[in-house]
């Protein structure tokens, strides 16, 4: 069975930074997407904070993880989530519906902002875009 990766942020392929780029580039595009919620700015990244009940949508890509569980290792370091210590994890992983543009829902991994925004800015439109 295939496992999915919604991509809202730097997990991107146009927005990964270098320590991560050669991770994101063993991922398979398989096409925009998004989740019901509100995308935050956190400074040099956004935050996704998914709610099944909002009108507002988190927009990024869908990516297809090879057969690889090193990977997902990879992505959770560079994530910042500990699976063996939740609290202390800025983001957490879970699987949460995404809707495919192209129609249809996959159960997709995303990575959810673990903490309260505050005061950050929501990202007009869901959408996150690299400043510079």
């Amino acid at each position: 069975m295939s496992a999915y990766l919604f991509a809202y942020g730097t997990l991107q392929p146009e927005y990964a930074p270098p320590a991560i780029a050669h991770v994101v580039a063993r991922l398979r595009l398989v096409g925009n997407g998004f989740a019901s919620g509100v995308l935050y700015d956190l400074g040099g990244y956004p935050g996704a904070v998914p709610d099944p009940s909002s009108n507002e949508r988190i927009r990024g890509v869908v990516l297809q993880l090879p057969d690889d569980a090193s990977v997902l290792r990879e992505l959770d370091a560079f994530e910042e989530f500990y699976p063996d210590a939740p609290e202390r994890s800025p983001f957490l992983r879970i699987l949460h519906p995404v809707v495919l543009a192209t129609g249809g829902t996959l159960q997709c991994w995303v990575y959810v902002y673990n903490r309260n925004p505050a005061s950050a800015r929501i990202l007009p439109d869901g959408i996150y875009r690299r400043n510079g």
